[in-house]
């Protein structure tokens, strides 16, 4: 049994979280619509990539000026660029939403204004001009940001001035009413920093949330950033083929640190539309397993319409806004409730796995912490055949029938049968609730 820290995420407030890519909408005065479809597929949270004045290339992650904001997403009004800052978060919150920002504090633009007044807080090249960040497999260079510069977070001549810089940030946006913080490519900052910023912002307020972006990250990264104070970590679900066994043990190491967040598709990555070629029975089990696995869930805008092309940070516009491929939302909306309604959901918690004698078959039980509630999971693998299985439920969920329920999203049964012998729809997936 895992043995978790920290406190219980409640079923009466989940954790779901919609990320708005800003590049998409454009100016913050329309958002409105868009928060509100958030609210009513049953999300709590809404997750904003950069809104700051961006450098020459204009990519929402290479910021230039943390305290203006970019041109794209300001309208013609008379008010203040923070005034309509405030203005977005408070229609968020009139909507019970809470409005989460992206945190970049790894590296700035190269042409940010602080290059010019603290270039202290830079790492150098080995020519002494700024480190731009680099990617490396092996000895073979892959990629350079050439429009990015390193912050030295670790050992610059002024560091203890630039640590302030990112309290005096972070109090910035809780002063425009932020609730919580994504914070890009956290496992490249040190611990010890995050540890400082985030206990400073706790000291104000309690309920900021703190949330570390480890995409692709080692799980001995994770664990540091768990201990560093972090409220959650994500986890890489979404690359699982619910076979090898790296997935749940990365999920039962950091289950007693933080709590994780599960994704079936990022702004990082593809769109599953797109990778899944349109198949909407496997886009639908990839979102519903993200649902069900994690403590939370998060889901990028147009992930509910079926969009097919990846967001740009740099070239991506509200004229890229696609036609309704799929129209998933009322899926996802009842997918969310699982947490409204079931504790067990709302937990990285207790994970076993089930042979069930067919290997395209996967198949676990989830028990919350309480142990008062379980779950088994079955899910066929397989994206276009059926797959057969022959069970008992009664004896892999050791309760009595009567007290099983079929929480299943699509083709729940009205009745549990004695002996389950059933045909799985290509990707189909199958939830048997037990409450004791």
């Amino acid at each position: 049994m895992i043995r978790l820290m920290g406190g219980k995420i409640s079923k009466k407030n989940p954790f779901v979280i919609y990320n708005i890519f800003p590049r998409l909408l454009g100016k913050m005065s329309i958002w409105g619509s868009h928060m509100q479809r958030a609210k009513d597929m049953g999300f709590t949270w809404i997750y904003i990539n950069p809104l700051s004045y961006p450098g020459f290339s204009g990519s929402l992650y290479s910021v230039k000026d943390y305290y203006k904001v970019n041109p794209l997403f300001l309208d013609d009004s008379s008010k203040s660029e923070d005034d309509q800052l405030k203005d977005m978060i408070k229609e968020a919150h009139s909507m019970g939403l809470n409005v989460m920002f992206d945190f970049v504090i790894n590296h700035t633009a190269i042409d940010s204004v602080l290059t010019e007044s603290h270039p202290d807080w830079y790492l150098r090249g080995p020519r002494g001009g700024i480190k731009r960040p680099e990617v490396w497999e092996g000895d073979k260079l892959v990629a350079t940001w050439g429009d990015l510069g390193e912050i030295d977070n670790k050992n610059s001549v002024d560091r203890d001035n630039l640590w302030q810089y990112w309290k005096d940030l972070l109090d910035y946006y809780l002063s425009l009413g932020v609730d919580g913080f994504r914070c890009d490519a956290a496992y490249q900052v040190l611990p010890e920093l995050w540890t400082k910023l985030i206990s400073h912002c706790k000291k104000k307020s309690k309920k900021i949330m703190f949330f570390a972006e480890t995409l692709g990250c080692e799980i001995e990264l994770v664990v540091a950033l768990a201990e560093a104070g972090f409220d959650f970590t994500f986890n890489s679900s979404k690359w699982w083929d619910f076979r090898e066994e790296w997935c749940l043990s990365q999920y039962r190491e950091n289950a007693p640190l933080a709590p994780s967040i599960a994704f079936a598709e990022s702004h990082d990555t593809l769109r599953l539309a797109k990778e899944l070629d349109n198949n909407e029975a496997a886009i639908k089990m990839r979102y519903l397993f993200s649902v069900i696995y994690s403590t939370s869930v998060m889901m990028p805008i147009g992930f509910e319409y079926g969009f097919r092309r990846k967001p740009d940070v740099v070239n991506t516009s509200p004229d890229n806004w696609e036609d309704i491929n799929i129209d998933l939302s009322s899926f996802i909306a009842k997918a969310n409730q699982l947490k409204y309604r079931y504790q067990v959901f709302n937990e990285d918690n207790d994970i076993t796995l089930v042979n069930l004698n067919n290997e395209n078959v996967f198949a676990m039980i989830k028990t919350s912490r309480d142990c008062k509630e379980k779950v088994l999971i079955i899910i066929n693998k397989s994206l276009g055949v059926h797959r057969h299985i022959n069970i008992k439920l009664s004896e892999i969920l050791a309760s009595d029938l009567s007290i099983i329920q079929d929480l299943s999203i699509e083709y729940a049964m009205d009745s549990i049968p004695t002996v389950l012998d059933y045909s799985l729809r290509p990707a189909q997936v199958m939830i048997f609730y037990v409450k004791n």
